[in-house]
């Protein structure tokens, strides 16, 4: 169950509490005499983000009004926020930070490699342009062609629509290629501008007919779990149950865990 998304003017709202709240914690100038109240005045703050008294004040207000991606980033560096406290300010604006470096799983942590060798069951790691970069020896005996030995495919939408063993291990291949592809697009909009996936995708559509069609229909799913079914070219029909865990630290990344059905 999705709860109902917050609404723009709760938005607001939260978002000038932010505000109001880090303006307050910030030492007030060595000469700035005596105060009633804690904090930079919303003078001090205009004037350290170069925007004007009553933008700040409207915003603190929770008024509808938008601040640019600039602004924003102005007012972030005035309040000296984090790193975290900087991404929910961009959140709450719902603006996109100019300067927020792109979640990228290049370096994947020891711990994080580690995960998929812990589980009993069938689990891989995947990076940010859905590449498999950790498995356990149960996923490589299922995925045949993707994560056994011989293969040099570690892609799984490459895999997926370019190698023809995943037409007949995936069952109901048409389907499953289709919500993969609507999936894999959610994490492109959210990542516009990653050259990366961008040039997986250019390579698929130029590929792949069927990868090209499926992304021209610009459809967009979460990543569910649910059953996901096999014919295994040794073992025969299989089926599992998939759960998908993103990763908190490296929020692209994901570990995904097929649990058998009985």
């Amino acid at each position: 169950m999705h709860h109902a998304a917050m609404n723009d003017a709760e938005r607001r709202e939260l978002l000038g509490a932010f505000i109001r709240a880090h303006r307050e914690r910030l030492s007030p100038p060595k000469n700035g005499g005596r105060r009633r109240t804690p904090g930079l005045r919303r003078e001090e703050l205009a004037d350290a983000a170069a925007m004007s008294v009553t933008w700040i004040t409207w915003l603190e207000q929770g008024r509808d009004v938008t601040a640019s991606s600039g602004a924003l980033a102005r007012l972030a560096d005035a309040l000296a926020l984090s790193d975290a406290e900087r991404a929910s300010l961009f959140e709450l604006a719902g603006r996109k930070d100019p300067d927020a470096a792109p979640e990228q799983a290049d370096d994947l942590a020891p711990s994080l490699a580690a995960l998929p060798a812990l589980m009993t069951v069938p689990a891989y790691l995947l990076d940010h342009t859905w590449t498999a970069r950790a498995w356990n020896p149960q996923a490589a005996a299922l995925f045949a062609g993707w994560l056994d030995a011989q293969s040099a495919e570690r892609n799984l939408l490459r895999y997926v629509f370019l190698a023809s063993a995943a037409r007949t291990l995936i069952a109901d291949w048409e389907h499953r290629a289709g919500r993969l592809v609507a999936e894999f697009r959610a994490d492109f909009h959210r990542q516009a501008g990653d050259a990366a996936m961008k040039a997986l995708v250019d390579g698929l559509r130029r590929d792949s007919a069927p990868f090209d069609a499926c992304w021209q229909r610009q459809d967009v799913l979460h990543r569910e779990g649910g059953e996901r079914r096999f014919v295994h070219p040794e073992r025969g029909p299989l089926a599992f149950v998939q759960t998908t865990l993103l990763v908190a630290a490296q929020r692209e990344v994901k570990l995904v865990c097929l649990a058998p059905q009985a």
